[in-house]
């Protein structure tokens, strides 16, 4: 497994084979049915606004890209902090329910339902970490 600089293509990717291939987050996922899209604001090494977004059904991903900020895909989930915050939770320094707890990462969606699916909050997450090398 590649382990890739976040944010990027190659990360997209090898966090959706990851996820594709992950015994337990496919267990623990196996009800899970929403998609995402992670909005990084500018932020230290970070820019201009990047958005990722993860189709996620079933313990799979079924596809993980960076979207357009044109695009008019309409998730289930929109998480949004700044690049630093993702990176926070990516490192382990900050685990994710504690960021949306704080604020520190927004959601616009049912946040009833992310409470509901806790286990696979963590585990995406924990997946999501180990793909990742370094930030930009």
């Amino acid at each position: 497994m590649n382990i890739e600089i976040f944010p990027s293509a190659d990360w997209m990717q090898t966090a959706r084979e990851k996820l594709n291939t992950d015994d337990h987050y496919g267990h623990i996922a196996r009800n899970w049915e929403g998609d995402l899209r992670f909005v990084l604001e500018p932020d230290g090494s970070l820019k201009e606004t990047v958005w990722l977004y993860f189709d996620l059904w079933h313990g799979k991903c079924r596809d993980a890209f960076i979207e357009e900020q044109s695009s008019t895909i309409n998730p289930a989930f929109i998480l949004k902090a700044p690049y630093g915050n993702f990176v926070k939770i990516l490192s382990g320094n900050v685990g994710p329910m504690q960021a949306l707890m704080t604020r520190a990462l927004t959601v616009k969606g049912n946040l009833a339902v992310l409470m509901r699916n806790v286990p696979t909050v963590l585990d995406f997450v924990r997946c999501c970490q180990e793909v990742t090398h370094s930030w930009i």
